[in-house]
């Protein structure tokens, strides 16, 4: 059987799709907060023509977070301005002097760096988080490693076993002092793919932020506890 051609609506941009993409996710122009939910939003409209979502989201679509608006042409019209702003004062002057000031050292040193000292910075993060802090504070649930042949591996770094057959995933996002991990966004995958989880193993997916090793996130740990006592029923 002939595979189907699904076709596509979305434009190209050619080189100029890394730019705009960089700078769109550097500040968080296309998050929930600006544009709404748009994959749970499309599901409630199941369209079956571009022109019915687009008509369907203008009607519809509000932003998500606290301080919520109706989503306009002339609010996406806005981020549009933000994001040529922002491409043209800052993101296009500041890589023409990181450029100017590229050596092949610097590649090689990279390469290098990013492959053997942030591995190991973030093993050893990973298992601080996991075995000086969960593990201590949960001593009854099986914290293993997600191994490789999982679908959702790329996402959960440990599951926490509560049964034999179900568990709750972790995710480990190391941060900074300065993070305001708070404003933190899970993308549209992400969220399908903890979703996926669930259903595999009937728990949720949790995000925590660790901060040299700790976690940062205290709340965490009554939402994994509440989450625990669900998976025991």
């Amino acid at each position: 059987m002939a595979k189907k051609e699904i076709k596509r609506y979305s434009l190209e941009f050619g080189k100029k799709e890394k730019v705009l993409n960089y700078a769109t996710q550097t500040y968080q122009l296309s998050r929930p907060n600006k544009v709404g939910a748009v994959m749970a939003l499309i599901r409630e409209c199941q369209p079956n023509t571009i022109q019915e979502w687009e008509q369907w989201y203008f009607e519809n679509a509000t932003t998500a977070g606290k301080n919520t608006f109706k989503i306009t042409k002339e609010s996406l019209q806005e981020l549009g301005e933000r994001l040529y702003e922002k491409i043209t004062e800052v993101v296009i002057p500041e890589w023409q002097e990181a450029f100017n000031a590229l050596t092949k050292e610097d590649c090689y040193n990279y390469i290098y760096n990013l492959t053997i000292n942030r591995t190991f910075d973030g093993y050893l993060r990973e298992k601080s988080v996991v075995n000086d802090g969960l593990a201590k504070v949960f001593s009854q649930v099986r914290f293993e490693e997600s191994p490789p042949e999982l679908d959702h591996a790329g996402d959960i770094d440990y599951l926490g076993y509560v049964t034999e057959n179900k568990a709750f995933g972790i995710q480990i996002k190391p941060v900074t002092a300065q993070s305001n991990f708070g404003n933190y966004s899970v993308s549209e995958r992400m969220k399908a793919s903890f979703e996926s989880f669930k259903n595999d193993f009937g728990g949720n997916v949790f995000i925590v932020f660790s901060l040299d090793g700790e976690i940062a996130n205290k709340q965490v740990i009554d939402q994994i506890q509440t989450e625990i006592e669900r998976l025991k029923k």
